[in-house]
């Protein structure tokens, strides 16, 4: 069974910045592709960002590609989502989430095992 706990949300001000965590447990983190999606509220869930197994590769959502930066730790076991030059738009419910399948994958129905989230919200 896997089950994935994210940290590090909180209430920042526009353009400062926050690092999310999800740390994972269960077997062969280092195998799966990881991706962090949000939900803003009244709003459908939507993908920000993924990241291979190895690492080496990723891919961001248009809105957060430049500003936001996902990695993985996979000694910890542990995915990333370092965010940047945070807008009121980024407010939101964020989750990690595992992909049941190769990478490349933006679409939440890929992905079997979900975090509770954590909320981020900034004010303008």
């Amino acid at each position: 069974q896997v089950q994935l706990v994210e940290s590090g949300g909180g209430l920042v001000q526009a353009g400062t910045s926050l690092r999310l965590s999800c740390t994972a447990s269960g077997p062969a983190f280092s195998l799966a592709t990881m991706g962090w999606f949000r939900q803003a509220p009244g709003k459908e869930r939507e993908f920000a960002a993924a990241i291979s197994g190895s690492g080496r590769n990723t891919i961001y959502a248009p809105s957060v590609k430049g500003r936001f930066t996902i990695s993985r730790d996979n000694a910890k076991n542990t995915v990333y989502l370092q965010m940047n030059g945070l807008k009121p738009e980024d407010t939101a419910i964020y989750y990690c989430a595992r992909d049941q399948g190769p990478f490349g994958s933006t679409y939440g129905r890929t992905y079997d095992y979900w975090g509770q989230g954590t909320q981020v919200t900034v004010s303008s």
